[in-house]
């Protein structure tokens, strides 16, 4: 796919020390057009792609045979997981929430805050022992209002952490040792200590900061080789990062603002992306076709891992 010259520019303007991969064959899996497009999550069993348009606000499925199905939400949708009994747990504006595939029905679970209607829930992933964890997000990107919470399989809450503006960056290393999880406004991005069987963080510090950077990391996810790769929101590419984060490379890609990628495919070893058009005025919309799009990228030589299943 041939990109545009400002997302050359870009690249070169500020990675000019840093060495490249060779190219990589990236391909428009889907010309979706979400207004924010998020969650590209491979079902493990399935073995299709899923993802959503917060803003529409949809569940979007990629079917094998290239048709998709979509299921409306009842307001914006921030993140989601499956099931191991089928279906998915949503974290939708109101709260959790539970969506049966088969008849489209919705089910609210919980608010983890009541008191703070206008918040929303944000990025969210689920642990290798089935819990979910989600981070809140203040709705005016201004007020560090945004919490991180654990879901767990008995529909049980519980508040990790606090004092973020807008929760992203959220991933699980694959030795389960570790977790990434920031806030995209403040543009700094920590690293737990996981205790996996205990569902506990400690010892938070930074992991990444991009307050230098054109681009901020929206949504993430790691590879088999426990490197942290992150959507470059503003940056015409996605970045892998090593364990100390520093950016080990950059696939440049033909939008300005992707907003989440995780691996997917029968072997895991495509890198989906997925976009927005929210971002973008009309003439910059004009230069961008694929903006709003899912994007599959091929040939990069590493893999994921399989995505884990909430176990309510």
């Amino acid at each position: 796919m041939n990109l545009p010259p400002e997302a050359k520019q870009n690249s070169r303007r500020n990675h000019k020390a840093m060495s490249e991969a060779p190219a990589a064959d990236i391909r428009v899996a889907h010309a979706a057009g979400n207004i924010v497009g998020e969650v590209p999550m491979w079902h493990p069993t399935e073995q299709v792609l899923y993802w959503v348009d917060t803003r529409k606000p949809c569940l979007q499925r990629l079917n094998r045979d290239g048709t998709v199905d979509v299921w409306p939400m009842p307001t914006n949708i921030g993140s989601y997981v499956f099931r191991r009994n089928g279906g998915i747990v949503a974290g939708l504006k109101t709260g959790f929430a539970t969506v049966d595939l088969g008849t489209g029905k919705v089910e609210h679970v919980l608010d983890p805050e009541p008191d703070m209607p206008e918040n929303r829930l944000n990025d969210g992933r689920c642990d290798r022992q089935g819990r979910y964890w989600v981070g809140s997000r203040n709705p005016g990107n201004s007020d560090a209002t945004g919490s991180l919470y654990r879901l767990d399989p008995d529909f049980s809450c519980h508040k990790m952490d606090g004092g973020f503006i807008v929760s992203n960056g959220m991933a699980f290393s694959p030795d389960d040792r570790t977790l990434i999880f920031g806030d995209s406004t403040a543009e700094t991005y920590y690293r737990y200590d996981l205790d996996l069987a205990a569902g506990t963080l400690a010892d938070r510090r930074i992991y990444l900061q991009t307050r230098d950077q054109p681009w901020k990391v929206d949504g993430a996810t790691f590879d088999s080789e426990g490197y942290y790769w992150g959507a470059l929101l503003g940056g015409w590419a996605v970045g892998r990062f090593d364990p100390a984060g520093r950016l080990d490379r950059m696939v440049r890609l033909p939008v300005s603002h992707p907003t989440m990628c995780n691996f997917g495919g029968p072997d895991l070893d495509i890198l989906y992306v997925t976009s927005g058009t929210i971002f973008l005025d009309e003439d910059e919309r004009a230069r961008q076709p694929h903006a709003g799009a899912l994007l599959a990228i091929h040939g990069l030589g590493v893999r994921g891992v399989a995505e884990p299943l909430f176990g309510g």
